[in-house]
């Protein structure tokens, strides 16, 4: 077979060769070279220690515990050369306790965790070392462990995570056995450092079939190392709008997400949308409630985030999609300044990613078009408003202009005068008109402080969203901050 390889790996086998050392393509990269598929990564598994690597290649880096040289190359990247392994217990379920140097190419196979992944090549000849029948688990499209799965999952509970993620990557299936010991040997994955959950976690969102694998986690006790919250939502009915249960709605708006090839913080969003529903599901005349999910749904998309270590943009951007995912979209009522403060909630960099959620959270429902003619038209209406001010800060005032036109000083004053102002052009962009806000400020400004306060307090109210008058009640009773 004819495996396209690219130029710059072929001359690193070579040159090990050339050195005398023995040396295969090996791992995932193999996989996906039998599967048809292009490999993100290239790993190179050589009989030179890493001293004798380097020495090889002089430019190459070795700063591991494990063995493996990074070499350097122009187009492909890294590409990893590590010695054959044999690795001792693994006391924390996870690492193993020590490495040391194997002679042969099947003692390091022999360590791997699925047969798909422990197949060894030879770039030079095409010889193919397949001591586990990895390729015929290929052809069958079965996730298999080398060896007892009990074993494999004990020295690395993450491979747990790893199999669901294959299921989601490759469309293939688990065998009986695997899936047995997944199961049983749930609870190791709590000796999982949350930063390794969460790069398993992505891997999967960002799979074309992300609902599989968290199905399955859920199935098999692995989906509260991700998150707790998401098991709530099995099994919660909703309302008549939804043909779906909360965690069936989740699961088919993440696959749309990914069927649309939305980016992560999209994807992530359309998972933890409605995570607070179970919390605030109420019965009024035998009919579901959800009232204040968002708002809840924000603080505990944030604490889950949070918890798995992911970037501070990254938990900004998805809270502000789930806080935000049902802003009211009725075109036959909304009003443009009711837009501009949709717009000015999200912001104007992620009001597109929000629509793209609502899209998701609507075909998540069971309904088949991801946009109607209503959500069509408030799209329109979004791109009629974006050149609109939205903000303090594009006012044509300020806070120096202000204190400098009534001789204010300092203080808490000056911004309650500044949200009056933004939401009278929030309402009407053309108010935001030097002449005409200079004379509303000194109007502001002559009103008694109480007064001022009062009228500030509602204006900001009013600016932060129309649609949700209960708000302040929600964030009391569920402690939202």
């Amino acid at each position: 077979m004819n495996y396209k390889i690219p130029q710059e790996v072929k001359d690193i086998s070579e040159t090990l060769s050339k050195a005398g050392f023995e040396n295969f393509l090996v791992g995932g990269c193999v996989r996906d070279l039998l599967l048809g598929r292009e490999p993100k990564d290239w790993d190179i598994t050589t009989i030179a220690t890493p001293e004798e690597i380097q020495k090889v290649f002089p430019d190459s880096f070795y700063e591991n515990d494990f063995g493996t040289v990074g070499v350097k190359t122009e187009t492909t990247g890294i590409v990893e050369v590590t010695p054959y392994r044999l690795e001792s217990e693994y006391s924390d379920a996870r690492h193993p306790d020590k490495v040391t140097w194997a002679n042969k190419i099947e003692d390091d196979l022999a360590r791997r965790d699925f047969t798909m992944n422990a197949i060894a090549l030879n770039i030079e000849t095409g010889e193919i070392i397949d001591p586990f029948e990895g390729r015929k688990d290929i052809e069958k499209k079965v996730i298999r462990t080398v060896g007892k799965p009990e074993e494999r999952f004990g020295e690395d509970a993450l491979r747990m995570l790893r199999a669901l993620r294959f299921v989601s990557e490759l469309s293939f299936v688990l065998d009986s056995e695997t899936q047995s010991a997944i199961g049983e040997g749930a609870n190791l994955l709590k000796k999982i450092s949350k930063e390794r959950i969460r790069d398993e976690f992505v891997k999967i969102i960002m799979s074309d079939n992300p609902a599989i694998a968290l199905d399955m986690a859920a199935r098999l006790s692995l989906l509260k190392y991700i998150s707790s919250e998401f098991e709530q939502g099995i099994g919660v009915e909703q309302n008549k709008a939804h043909a779906y249960t909360v965690w069936e709605h989740l699961l088919r708006s993440l696959n749309h997400a990914a069927a649309k090839k939305f980016p992560l913080h999209v994807r992530v969003a359309a998972l933890f949308h409605d995570i607070a529903k179970p919390h605030t599901k109420r019965m009024v005349n035998d009919q579901a409630t959800f009232y204040g999910h968002e708002v809840v749904g924000a603080r505990l998309t944030r604490k889950a985030l949070e918890d798995l270590r992911f970037p501070k943009d990254l938990i900004e951007k998805t809270t502000k999609l789930v806080r935000w995912h049902m802003f009211f979209s009725d075109t036959e009522q909304i009003t443009l300044s009711a837009v501009r403060r949709m717009v000015r909630n999200v912001g104007p960099e992620l009001v597109w990613d929000l629509m793209n959620t609502r899209a998701a959270d609507r075909i998540g429902t069971g309904r088949p078009k991801e946009t109607p003619y209503r959500l069509r038209k408030y799209h329109s209406m979004i791109e009629q408003v974006m050149r609109d001010p939205i903000s303090v800060k594009q006012l044509v005032v300020n806070g120096e202009s202000i204190m400098k036109l009534t001789g204010a000083t300092p203080g808490p004053h000056i911004g309650f005068i500044l949200e009056i102002l933004l939401a009278e052009v929030l309402d009407e962009p053309k108010r935001n008109d030097k002449s005409y806000l200079e004379s509303r400020v000194k109007e502001l400004y002559d009103l008694d402080p109480q007064e001022l306060e009062r009228v500030g307090r509602e204006a900001r109210a009013k600016n932060e969203s129309e649609e949700e008058k209960e708000i302040e009640k929600i964030k009391g009773e569920y402690g939202v901050k």
